[in-house]
């Protein structure tokens, strides 16, 4: 059984659900050996607890490895497919080990999969540059020879 506190709600096909990050990454997550995995149960009555391991690590990866956000669609397909191959969330019984392929991605979110890379402030989507970051105000060129800001005196 998985804490209350940090799960988030989902319905998947009519049914209540809560679905949970861990909150702090392994050590094997942080150095980008370890995937990112989440865990589902029902909300009401959680039987049979199901994990899913993902094909790319933790957003908060030491290396800063592509990932991915993982969003509703994803858990609610990862349910779907679960429940497909035997998964009774219902029953008790030791947990369901789910894992999903880079493949799997596209079915899952009905789209190709959209990673993004951690930099500094923010995420950047794959492929993309620094204009990609919303919340970055300014980042110094690497080619400026005058790394010193600029005086706020008026």
């Amino acid at each position: 059984m998985m804490p209350k506190k940090g799960s988030r709600p989902i319905t998947v096909d009519g049914a209540d659900f809560r679905w949970q990050v861990r909150r702090k990454a392994t050590r094997h997550q942080r150095n980008g050996r370890g995937p990112l995995t989440f865990s589902v149960e029902f909300a009401e009555e959680p039987g049979q607890l199901l994990v899913v391991s993902l094909p790319f690590p933790r957003p908060d990866n030491d290396f800063g490895d592509r990932t991915l956000p993982i969003r509703p669609v994803i858990v609610a397909g990862c349910v779907r497919r679960a429940v497909e191959q035997g998964w009774n969330p219902g029953q008790p019984g030791s947990a369901f080990n789910l894992t999903i392929t880079e493949a799997d991605l596209p079915l899952l979110l009905n789209e190709p999969p959209r990673h993004l890379i951690p930099f500094l402030w923010g995420m950047i989507p794959e492929g993309g540059d620094i204009t990609d970051l919303p919340r970055c105000t300014e980042i110094w060129s690497r080619r400026t020879t005058n790394i010193t800001p600029p005086s706020s005196d008026p």
